[in-house]
C-alpha cells in the first residue's frame, strides 16, 4: 500500500516534469518550417517584385522568432514561426495576383500603343503629303523609329514575362508618340490660322 501511495504521488510529478520539459524546448520544427517558407518566398521572383513589403514583414517576423527562442520564450517563438509562414505564403499569393494584374495591364497598354502607332504614322504621312507644314520630317521620322525600337523592347519584355518592364517601356512609347502627334497637330493649326 505504501508503494501504491508513492506511485500515486510520483506519477503526477513525472507527468508534470514531462510536460514542463516539453514546454521548455524550442519549437525547432516550427522554426525550421518558418525559415523554409520565407526562403521559398524570397526565391519567388513574383513575390519579390509584387509583394516586397510582405516579404520584409516575413523576414522581420523570423528575426523576432529567433529573438524569442533565444530568450527562451518558446510559445512566442512558435507563434512568430506560424506568423512568418503565413506571411511567406501571403507574399507568394500576392506575387501571383500581381503578376496576373501586370500581365493584363501590359497587354492592354501594348495594344493601345499599337493603335497609337497607326494613328501617328497616318498623321505623319498626311502632314508630309500636305507639304506646307513647318516640320522637320527627318527628325519626326527618326523619333518614330526610336519609338518603334522602344515598342519592340516592350513587346519582348511582355513575351519574356517581364510585365513591369513592358508596362514602363510602353508608357515611354506612348509619351513619345503623343509628343510626335502634338508637334504635327501644332504645325497643322498654325497653317490653318495663317490661311
Amino acid at each position: 500500500m505504501y508503494i501504491m501511495n508513492k506511485l500515486y504521488f510520483i506519477f503526477p510529478v513525472i507527468i508534470f516534469i514531462c510536460f514542463f520539459t516539453a514546454c521548455s524546448m524550442p519549437p525547432t520544427e516550427e522554426m525550421n518550417r518558418a525559415v523554409d517558407a520565407v526562403i521559398r518566398a524570397e526565391n519567388d521572383a513574383n513575390a519579390v517584385i509584387f509583394a516586397p513589403n510582405t516579404l520584409v514583414r516575413a523576414r522581420d517576423t523570423l528575426v523576432r522568432m529567433q529573438n524569442e527562442a533565444d530568450a527562451k520564450r518558446y510559445d512566442e517563438a512558435k507563434n512568430s514561426a506560424a506568423e512568418a509562414i503565413a506571411l511567406a505564403e501571403r507574399a507568394i499569393s500576392e506575387g501571383k495576383t500581381g503578376t496576373s494584374m501586370a500581365k493584363n495591364e501590359a497587354e492592354d497598354i501594348i495594344n493601345s500603343v499599337s493603335g497609337l502607332f497607326v494613328e501617328t504614322k497616318s498623321a505623319f504621312n498626311t502632314a508630309k503629303a500636305a507639304g506646307d507644314l513647318a516640320l522637320d520630317f527627318d527628325s519626326l521620322s527618326m523619333d518614330i523609329n526610336f519609338a518603334q525600337i522602344d515598342y519592340d523592347e516592350a513587346v519582348q519584355n511582355f513575351e519574356a514575362g517581364n510585365f513591369k518592364d513592358a508596362i514602363d517601356e510602353s508608357q515611354i512609347v506612348r509619351s513619345q508618340l503623343s509628343d510626335i502627334n502634338a508637334r504635327i497637330n501644332n504645325a497643322a493649326h498654325i497653317v490653318v490660322r495663317t490661311k
